[in-house]
């Protein structure tokens, strides 16, 4: 077990109405109680960034209010983006960049996910960088190559100090959403290699302190034996986190697996 402190995000994509997202943000803050033990974020469609924000507000929960999308650039001429300065205003901590669907479907190159990066970074804000394998890149045995690559372009211009603020997902692209899920012992094969290039990036310091989650159909059900594994910090979760009962389990299985406090 490592010192890291678990790590767990919930990505809504894009799903849910404006009540359902009060309502699944309501059962969130009400049921986590582990927040000495797991960080944990969600990233609500644009529309309902402001309404969750304010019920974790009133409740007083530590549930971080993420945000699934931005534009790199500020304030400006770019019709249907929203800037950093935005998302700030209406309490988004956290940004998500990277995910395989902005990659692979929306088209999102390594040189404007690193552009991403940098921006949040330069704005304070905390970044979740997601890199990942599709199914046939895995097949042809390039699963290390991709993520290394992707890991390398995707922190390009990053301080060592700005790597505080950044966590990694590695999501198996064939992964998710599909119902297929790596063996834990794959998953940590991977996390380990991507750890192992961070400290070549970066230092063996930094390695041993940025957290990477595992993002390809973690559920309740396959949580604790994920969570468990030495490189595997948390989650990054999609279909799960719409179900508060669900997205509860896998925080409480990463509270299980947490650092015993020295």
């Amino acid at each position: 077990m490592s010192a890291r402190k678990p790590y767990v995000g919930g990505n809504w994509k894009m799903n849910l109405n404006g009540q359902q997202a009060v309502d699944l943000a309501s059962a969130l803050a009400d049921g986590f109680s582990a927040g000495d033990q797991v960080q944990a974020s969600v990233f609500p469609p644009f529309p309902y960034l402001e309404k969750v924000g304010k019920v974790f507000a009133a409740k007083n929960s530590p549930i971080q209010l993420g945000a699934q999308n931005f534009y790199h650039q500020p304030n400006g001429a770019y019709t249907g983006e929203v800037s950093l300065d935005m998302l700030k205003d209406v309490g988004a901590s956290v940004m998500l960049v990277g995910h395989s669907e902005r990659r692979h479907v929306l088209g999102e190159t390594d040189t404007l996910i690193n552009d991403k990066v940098l921006a949040a970074l330069e704005a304070g804000l905390e970044v979740i960088l997601c890199i990942g394998e599709k199914i046939e890149q895995r097949e042809a045995d390039k699963t290390d190559h991709i993520n290394t690559g992707q890991l390398g372009y995707g922190l390009a211009g990053v301080s060592d100090a700005q790597m505080a603020r950044v966590t990694i997902a590695y999501e198996p692209v064939w992964a998710i959403g599909t119902g297929k899920t790596a063996t834990s012992q794959d998953a940590q094969n991977t996390h380990k290699v991507i750890r192992q290039a961070l400290g070549f990036l970066y230092n063996d310091d930094i390695a041993n302190a940025v957290r990477i989650q595992y993002g390809g159909s973690c559920k309740p059900s396959n949580a604790q034996e994920l969570l468990a594994q030495t490189d595997i910090d948390g989650g990054l979760i999609g279909g799960a986190a719409l179900k508060p009962e669900d997205f509860l389990a896998i925080l409480q299985a990463a509270a299980d697996n947490a650092p015993v406090p020295a």
